[in-house]
C-alpha cells in the first residue's frame, strides 16, 4: 500500500523552549496534546495534524555540541516545507525579528517561497499561492 501523506517528522533540538516559540511564533504551529512520554517534547499542529514533533535533551543523550552559528550537519536532509497563506505578515514577521530569509518566485508557477534557518540550523520553507506574489 503507497504512503498516503506525510505524518510527522522529529527534530532533536539544543533549546526545546526556544524551538517550540519559533515554529509558533514564526511558522504558525500551535503547540497540542501529547501523549505522556517520558521524555520532554512538545507536538507543534499543523491545523489538526501533529506535524512537527520536538524532543528536548534527555539526561542519557550527549549534550548537543553545536550552535546557531554553526548547525549540525542533517545529513540529506534539506528543508522542511509549508503551505502558507500571508506573505506579508510573514515578511514583516521575519523583518521584525531580524530572521534573514531568501525570497523566491517559481518560474512559471508565480508562487512566492521564503527560506529561513530554525533554531537548529533546519531551512524552513514557506510557500505561498500565486495570487499573494507581488504583495
Amino acid at each position: 500500500m503507497p504512503a498516503q501523506s506525510l505524518n510527522h517528522y522529529t527534530i532533536k533540538v539544543r533549546d526545546l523552549e526556544h524551538t517550540k516559540d519559533f515554529y509558533q511564533d514564526i511558522v504558525g504551529l500551535k503547540v497540542g496534546d501529547r501523549p505522556p512520554l517520558a521524555f520532554p517534547g512538545y507536538w507543534l499542529y499543523c491545523g489538526d495534524v501533529p506535524t512537527v514533533h520536538l524532543i528536548g535533551n534527555r539526561a542519557e543523550d550527549p549534550v548537543i555540541g553545536d550552535h546557531a552559528s554553526q548547525p549540525a550537519a542533517t545529513g540529506r536532509l534539506d528543508h522542511i516545507a509549508f503551505s502558507c497563506n500571508g506573505l506579508k505578515e510573514m515578511r514583516s514577521n521575519l523583518q521584525a525579528r531580524d530572521i534573514k530569509f531568501d525570497e523566491r518566485v517559481l518560474p512559471r508557477l508565480n508562487m512566492t517561497q521564503l527560506f529561513y534557518l530554525d533554531p537548529d540550523g533546519i531551512s524552513v520553507e514557506c510557500n505561498f499561492e500565486a495570487a499573494e506574489t507581488g504583495s
